[in-house]
């Protein structure tokens, strides 16, 4: 093995020394390969950056031939080089020319050379170039020598994320590391925002390479490795921690992954190799995202998650910076996430907020509806967006097909733009048909209402024309608020709420926490399954005083005028019954209290629990009106997750078994003269809500973006043949036609645009 001369600290400090010059870009790439060929006595060193094309361009060489420069060029996979940008790992040759994958171009004249070593040069997991030394000796290169060249890499990394390489690159050939890049994910929400990316947890951004004593540096990672594994211990300690959970299984792998000693090894060696404490966790991160990124394997995929926050968790600490939270947002800011939950989301100030984008969940997850209900434009399962976004970075984000656009060209800017000028042509439109009555061309009347659950959205509702409120949901205000709301502050929201619906109905629902939406000031136990835990009805009925509190604060709200409450996720109507007693024992009190008997009170149920549906002829004599929660009952009837991307998109919610379990609501709310609502997401969307309307359903509730769209699809619509075909099918067990290939032919044949 031959020794660098200097070793590896040596070179960071010339490079560093060397990026500070004022040269222009190609001539600082030529003096830094100069220097590395210099330092590791290779006759050869090269620098292979990776283009958008997928190409892999010779940027800058010492031992080669200079005219081969931005002329060679290489296929991802192609050749030795291609090769180790597709793997992400290292590789040494004593003999290049006879390994299978070597591939020979004349014009660079490395007929010579024989031993080999490249690396890929990463930034955020991803493959930026590769980096090669070659000699004409046959040699192994040492662990050494592959270490020195990999933490080479890491800066260079740095150095192109960071420095301007437009003179260099050819028209079409953008080789930046913030170049444009396009995520494919699910639109949660419909709508087009341009704005500035703003990450909810922030990646540390290392700034301080070179290290100036490796010993310090091994103690400031000692120190930083102890303070995170005691802050592990401690929320593991913790009292709601005793309990086995999802939260607690993450905590114990972070604890494990803390205290690997593999881990630390590889921290210890990359700072022997000349860098900072924190410049050696981005490192050895890196390689292990590269990595993992290329593994199949889900469960290996999912641990990286883990291990980018354990990461970042320690850059935190080593550098002293905060999480971000509570930072200033830019007047038109997207929210960038791996996940979050609903009550997360409205801690931001949401007259700032165009857009969030999540790099998981699911169309029904509560976060996508509450972005929703604020009006945002949301996309989810963008992979890997987050770690290729920064602070600031330019975005677009297409909520129609589910298109991430980060930092966009200015064509398609452009093009978006005149999308957004479209769009409000399109607004217009459904503006302009708020005053229209809801009624088929058959002359079938339907009533469509809005979802809501913030006064913030209320004002959406006049220039929607729905009806009134189908659905507003209490809980956001427990969600967003630091401690539990008084009575005075629930009144004081329920009285707002009614004066801006005006003379128009309003649905409130009572309470409905649990699950993902986390109330912070209450504590709960760890649930295997939250979503058939305790939540909603059953924590209220354990809870009394909470249920009192929010009851007795609608009531005075109500000043003697209507109320509708609706009692979620009823099981049995015994449940039910047990509420319907308990609120109207809280009205008879109203005298004794200083406030009037309302004129007229009604309690609903909500059909969201399949056991439901086997007592409606027990249960809908007690209701004065019911309504169906589609989320929750569709995630129970098909036993899938609804925020599990794997297996939410697994069944059509229209499906056959789907739509017979609704039409059995439909049928005996219509057989016990029942006003019936469809408040889930299903109502929203033209062809799920041309089912319901097919089954039988007349009330529709629905996000307020979504009210102009069914009500342009209700007026083209002729429903009484539709609902025939619909019965047809679903009463025909052999017909193989799925509801969904039926409404589309029957659309087609009415000229409706789904």
């Amino acid at each position: 093995m031959v020794t660098a001369i200097g070793g590896p600290r040596v070179l960071l400090r010339q490079l560093r020394e060397t990026m500070a010059e004022p040269l222009a870009s190609q001539e600082r790439l030529d003096k830094i390969v100069d220097l590395i060929a210099a330092n590791m006595r290779a006759d050869v060193c090269s620098f292979y950056v990776l283009r958008d094309d997928g190409a892999l361009e010779l940027f800058a060489t010492h031992g080669l031939k200079r005219e081969a420069v931005h002329v060679t060029t290489l296929r991802l996979g192609e050749g030795l080089v291609g090769l180790i940008a597709a793997e992400a790992e290292p590789l040494s040759l004593q003999n290049a020319p006879e390994h299978p994958s070597f591939a020979y171009r004349p014009e660079t004249g490395e007929d010579p050379y024989f031993s080999f070593l490249g690396v890929p040069v990463l930034r955020a997991g991803q493959t930026l170039g590769v980096l090669v030394v070659q000699n004409q000796e046959r040699r192994a290169y040492g662990e050494d020598e592959t270490e020195a060249l990999l933490t080479t890499a890491t800066l260079l990394a740095e150095m192109i994320s960071t420095s301007d390489f437009d003179s260099l690159v050819k028209p079409g050939s953008d080789i930046d590391v913030r170049r444009t890049r396009m995520f494919r994910g699910v639109g949660f929400s419909e709508g087009i925002a341009l704005g500035e990316v703003v990450l909810h947890d922030p990646r540390v951004e290392v700034t301080n390479f070179v290290a100036d004593d490796t010993d310090a540096e091994k103690v400031r990672l000692e120190d930083a490795l102890r303070t995170m594994r005691v802050s592990i211990d401690d929320m593991l300690n913790s009292g709601d921690m005793q309990i086995p959970s999802d939260h607690r299984e993450i905590l114990e792998s972070y604890r494990l992954f803390a205290h690997d000693r593999g881990w630390v090894r590889r921290l210890e060696e990359a700072i022997d190799s000349g860098l900072t404490a924190e410049a050696a966790v981005e490192r050895v991160q890196n390689d292990t995202r590269a990595r993992m990124l290329r593994q199949t394997d889900p469960y290996i995929r999912d641990r990286l998650h883990d291990l980018d926050d354990l990461a970042n968790r320690l850059l935190r600490i080593l550098t002293g910076n905060g999480a971000g939270a509570g930072k200033k947002l830019p007047e038109n800011a997207v929210l960038v996430a791996r996940n979050m939950g609903p009550a997360e989301l409205l801690e931001y100030d949401r007259t700032k907020l165009r857009a969030v984008v999540l790099e998981d969940g699911a169309a029904t997850a509560h976060v996508a509806i509450v972005a929703r209900s604020v009006g945002l434009v949301a996309v989810g399962q963008a992979e890997s967006v987050v770690s290729m976004s920064e602070d600031g970075d330019d975005i677009i984000v297409d909520g129609f097909t589910g298109a991430v656009h980060l930092r966009p060209s200015p064509d398609v800017e452009a093009a978006y733009v005149e999308k957004v000028r479209l769009s409000a042509k399109r607004r217009a439109h459904y503006a302009a048909l708020k005053d229209k009555r809801p009624v088929t061309r058959d002359g079938i009347e339907i009533t469509l209402l809005q979802n809501s659950g913030l006064l913030a959205d209320m004002g959406t509702l006049e220039e929607s024309g729905a009806e009134g409120i189908g659905l507003f949901r209490t809980e956001l205000q427990f969600m967003i608020a630091s401690k539990m709301p008084r009575v005075s502050d629930q009144v004081e929201l329920y009285t707002e709420a009614m004066r801006q619906v005006g003379d128009k109905s309003i649905v409130f629902r009572l309470l409905d926490i649990g699950g993902d939406k986390v109330v912070p000031y209450m504590r709960s136990m760890a649930e295997e399954n939250p979503a058939m835990g305790w939540r909603s009805l059953r924590l209220a009925l354990d809870r009394p005083a909470l249920l009192r509190t929010q009851v007795r604060a609608l009531l005075q709200a109500a000043r003697g005028g209507t109320l509708k409450i609706l009692v979620p996720m009823v099981t049995e109507t015994v449940e039910f019954l047990k509420v319907k007693r308990f609120i109207l024992k809280e009205h008879d009190k109203l005298p004794r209290l200083g406030f009037p008997t309302l004129e007229r009170l009604e309690i609903g149920a909500m059909i969201e629990v399949p056991s439901l549906l086997f007592e409606l002829d027990r249960l809908l004599p007690e209701t004065d009106f019911v309504s169906i929660g589609s989320n929750d009952l569709i995630m129970f009837l098909t036993a899938t997750d609804r925020a599990n991307p794997r297996v939410a998109a697994n069944y059509d919610p229209i499906a056959r078994p789907r739509l017979r379990a609704l039409k059995m609501i439909v049928d005996a709310a219509r057989d016990h003269g029942k006003p019936l609502t469809m408040c889930g997401e299903l109502a929203g969307r033209p062809v799920e809500a041309l089912a319901l309307l097919a089954i039988g359903m007349d009330r529709l509730s629905m996000g307020a973006s979504s009210v102009g769209p069914i009500k342009e699809m209700i007026l083209g619509l002729d429903l009484a043949p539709v609902r025939a075909a619909m019965a047809e099918l679903l009463d025909d067990g052999a017909c193989e036609d799925t509801p969904r290939d039926l409404l589309a032919e029957l659309a087609e044949r009415q000229g409706l645009s789904l």
